[in-house]
């Protein structure tokens, strides 16, 4: 693969979960989690995308996310559970993602807010058609997606350099 084919980054919030008494690393998704996490991984499957890896929170909600989510997938990326997504600022979620190694094309990343809204602030430089403008009207709800380019190593990914091209969230 040549470096000059742009990457693409996902970055999935996890579904709506539920809140029984439990820790919150333990919280499991309610059921309209469910369903919404089985909508979107059909349009993630719908972009075309072919993930080679997926870097998924350790904590349930995320796991339980991503496995509703990939049934929807023509192709099942290798996936890591990664403890560092649990909480993780956009900083270590930018260093987490220049750990990648160079023959991988797209990642998708499942984890929560706010982590995800501000990477995906941090890292779009531009964005394309009113993709910003929908991610900001309502703030990154559960279960939504961003989709960036970006056409380096994914070592040089830092703030303003991908490019914001796609942006979904599932109707209330």
């Amino acid at each position: 693969m040549s470096v000059a084919e742009p990457r693409r980054i996902v970055l999935f919030r996890h579904a709506k979960a539920d809140w029984p008494q439990v820790n919150d690393h333990d919280r499991p998704l309610a059921e309209r989690g469910r369903k919404d996490a089985a909508v979107a991984g059909r349009k993630l499957a719908d972009t075309g995308i072919s993930f080679d890896l997926a870097l998924c929170s350790s904590a349930v909600r995320t796991r339980e996310t991503w496995k509703l989510a990939v049934h929807e997938f023509p192709h099942r990326p290798k996936t890591v559970y990664e403890e560092r997504i649990y909480e993780a600022s956009p900083g270590e979620l930018i260093a987490l993602l220049n750990e990648t190694p160079d023959d991988v094309r797209n990642v998708v990343v499942i984890g929560h807010n706010p982590g995800v809204h501000a990477l995906t602030d941090i890292l779009a430089g531009s964005a394309e058609s009113d993709a910003r403008e929908r991610m900001m009207r309502r703030g990154f709800p559960a279960a939504a997606f961003a989709v960036l380019t970006h056409d380096g190593p994914w070592k040089s990914l830092e703030p303003a350099v991908a490019t914001l091209t796609d942006y979904w969230e599932p109707s209330e």
